[in-house]
């Protein structure tokens, strides 16, 4: 079975078949996801000491954080799924 990547940035990927949400940090209910996955020792961090600008939640629970804009997140998201439908 071929996995579809979904690309992070920074060559930083994940299973797309896996994400579940794709959100904006800004807001004080993703700060406290993002502070309550670091407690339960969930969150990765593949911004590589940039500002955060999306999270990607993933079917096991852990919490990614990215610093490419969570529309761009969305747009490679979308755009995998587009060319494995079209293949």
């Amino acid at each position: 079975m071929e996995q579809i990547l979904l690309n992070l940035g920074f060559g930083n990927t994940v299973v797309a078949d896996r994400v579940v949400a794709i959100l904006s940090p800004n807001s004080s209910p993703m700060k406290r996801v993002k502070d309550e996955a670091r407690d339960e020792r969930r969150l990765i961090d593949v911004t590589h000491g940039r500002k955060t600008r999306a999270i990607v939640i993933t079917d096991s629970n852990h919490v990614i954080l990215s610093a490419i804009q969570a529309e761009t997140v969305s747009q490679r998201f979308a755009t995998l799924f587009k060319e494995q439908d079209s293949a």
